[in-house]
């Protein structure tokens, strides 16, 4: 593809987060938690299996197609495995529905945080807690600290790269609209723009044909990318977190959901008893530690 310059590429992917509604991925750094457990009168909407969802009894919880391993095991939300459909089920235990009253529902990462009513009552799936997408939408507090990691073809002109200014002479990708692409432009500033992809398929294609010499992705996804789909890739280092403050993943809400501080006081509890890194352990444990990029 031939990217347009940097100005024009950031206006076309803030019109892709309304219009295309098909990019996978993160998004830029956190700020605070959500908001506190609920008490008194909240906490009687937050009542176990009887808060007020988008259908009685049920709890619709959503997430992109394809969803990706290893947040997702054999694309398939609804079996339990893989790290987000685990802690989806924890979560939704937590609020009082066993796993025949979750129901799954489709829906484009893009379109998730998109201004407008939402059609479930939670979405998961790999969206970084921003300010800007608090503007639109709810957030939990966050369920998984995330940094970002580089994967690059094993003898190409990335796997040597062991820092920031290595980096800066090379054709990088990234999915658009995610952290992934901020820490390319902002982190990384390359001499070349970056290649742009509404997929992250696409990006690894890009990889496999050497149309680009490395890819940005969350350090889970660049293990994932590099043992089970482009086995001569390697994990070349990831990225120091900017600002001070984890990049975290929070489950989306509609704006102003009476859900948000029941589902974030659930995230927070599973947290505080251990639950979510039990799971990060299990499914995600083979995110090694890569070389850190400076």
């Amino acid at each position: 593809m031939h990217p347009a310059p940097r100005a024009v590429r950031r206006a076309l992917a803030a019109a892709t987060v309304a219009l295309l509604a098909t990019a996978v991925g993160c998004a830029p750094q956190p700020e605070e938690k959500a908001s506190a457990a609920p008490s008194g009168p909240a906490a009687k909407s937050c009542a176990k299996g009887k808060l007020a969802t988008k259908t009685s009894g049920k709890l619709t919880i959503a997430t992109d197609e394809p969803a990706y391993e290893p947040w997702f095991k054999d694309d398939k939300p609804a079996n339990g495995k893989g790290f987000e459909s685990a802690v989806a089920y924890a979560v939704a235990k937590r609020l009082g529905y066993d796993e025949s009253a979750v129901v799954w529902q489709s829906v484009p990462f893009n379109k998730a945080f998109a201004p407008g009513v939402k059609s479930f009552d939670f979405d998961i799936n790999q969206v970084s807690i921003s300010a800007e997408r608090r503007k639109a939408v709810d957030f939990s507090s966050g369920y998984y600290d995330v940094r970002q990691a580089v994967v690059a073809l094993k003898g190409g002109k990335a796997a040597e790269a062991t820092s920031i200014a290595d980096l800066k002479k090379l054709k990088l990708g990234a999915q658009v609209g995610t952290t992934s692409l901020d820490y390319i432009d902002d982190v990384v500033q390359p001499e070349q723009e970056a290649a742009v992809y509404a997929k992250n398929d696409q990006a690894k294609s890009a990889l496999k044909n050497g149309q680009v010499d490395a890819v940005v992705t969350d350090l889970p996804t660049a293990f994932y990318i590099t043992a089970a789909e482009v086995t001569n890739a390697k994990i070349v280092g990831q990225f120091e977190n900017q600002g001070g403050t984890p990049e975290q993943f929070g489950l989306v809400l509609d704006k102003g959901s009476a859900l948000t501080p029941c589902v974030t006081a659930a995230v927070d509890a599973l947290r505080k008893d251990g639950t979510l890194a039990g799971l990060e352990k299990q499914w995600l444990s083979d995110a090694v530690d890569a070389p850190v990029l400076k």
